[in-house]
């Protein structure tokens, strides 16, 4: 099926409601529980002890990969943990590590070596960041050069910009800061029955902020739909706020008014409570999430007014050996479109590294 966009120009789209293990309601996984898995004891043990022999090697991190880091036991639950993120519900929750029993060294260390069994890390920022640190740093949303995560506002549903996303709690704030996941494909299939225009305008292209992180030479924004339906796959990227930021450069055109009426559609349905699913992340969670089908938010928070136990998540942008096929106009945004070589935010001369703290 094709539609028509306000440009005038044809854009694919599926025409029909989307099954299979992507489609999910929050309300249904909520009940169900089968999106968490417990490490064994012993599955500790062997994510320790890699760690520590990482760390007496004297090996910078970010030169560790997965021949560094043997999980004999744990490897094998890590492929199906990526067969799930890429090809069924499109998240996963890992419990059973306890932060305050380990160094900080040793507790990213064990990160790193989990992310290293789903894909290689790419930068997060201009940086070179592999390992981010998500945590309030007193920036302002409304900063066109901010970046929402380094805020204690509403982030709003959004995609990063790799393929799998990962997030390990240190520290919670001390109120808010939940996260929240919802299913792309639920979404669509809403939007097909209740307003199939406007889901029609989505498949259109959107200008979007690269928010002061574009490559030497490129425009300061990119152009994109938010939802894309390619080599048999419906895959999302999806911002508002830097939507709405990228209006300010000369040359982009104002979004029109069934633009910004499909983008209120598609918020109301993110924000719908039976659609997504809000957990609360403890120390040593881990979250890993699919960016391609899901879309992830958190609450605004307020944090305790001591630094040491203020809100603190690791974060992990995974591109593994294998992924869906991306439409062209990802490559704005992804660089390469080839897995196992695409994402990121990539500068000239800037080296990957991977900080322990920040």
């Amino acid at each position: 099926m094709e539609s028509t966009s306000s440009t005038g120009q044809p854009t694919p789209m599926p025409g029909r409601p989307l099954t299979g293990p992507a489609v999910w309601r929050g309300d249904d996984l909520a009940r169900s529980g089968e999106w968490l898995r417990t490490f064994t004891p012993a599955e500790v043990g062997e994510l320790r002890d890699a760690a520590r022999r990482v760390l007496a090697s004297g090996k910078p991190l970010e030169r560790v990969g997965r021949g560094d880091f043997p999980l004999p036991e744990l490897g094998p639950v890590l492929e199906g943990v990526r067969d799930e993120l890429l090809g069924g519900r499109g998240f996963v929750l890992l419990r059973g590590l306890s932060p305050g029993e380990h160094t900080r060294a040793e507790i990213a260390s064990m990160f790193w070596g989990l992310g290293a069994y789903l894909g290689s890390a790419v930068p997060q920022n201009a940086q070179g960041h592999l390992l981010g640190h998500v945590r309030d740093v007193g920036r302002d949303a409304d900063d066109p050069v901010a970046r929402i995560y380094q805020t204690r506002e509403r982030q709003g549903f959004h995609t990063d910009s790799a393929d799998l996303v990962g997030l390990l709690c240190l520290r919670p704030a001390r109120e808010g800061g939940r996260s929240s996941l919802v299913s792309c494909a639920t979404v669509h299939n809403a939007m097909l029955e209740r307003c199939p225009d406007l889901l029609a305008e989505l498949f259109g292209p959107f200008h979007t902020d690269h928010r002061g992180e574009s490559p030497p030479g490129s425009e300061p924004f990119f152009v994109a739909p938010v939802l894309s339906w390619f080599a048999g796959e419906l895959s999302v990227l999806y911002q508002r706020r830097y939507i709405e930021s990228a209006q300010r450069f000369p040359g982009v055109p104002p979004l029109t008014e069934r633009q910004v009426a499909a983008l209120g559609a598609f918020d109301e349905l993110l924000d719908d409570p039976r659609l997504q699913l809000e957990m609360d992340l403890a120390p040593g969670d881990i979250q890993f999430v699919h960016n391609h089908q899901l879309l992830h938010d958190r609450t605004a928070f307020r944090d305790w007014p001591q630094p040491e136990r203020r809100r603190h998540l690791l974060r992990l942008w995974l591109c593994p050996p294998r992924g869906r096929p991306l439409p062209p106009c990802f490559a704005q945004r992804y660089g390469s479109l080839e897995p196992g070589r695409r994402g990121g935010v990539v500068l000239p001369g800037v080296e990957p590294v991977a900080p322990l703290t920040g």
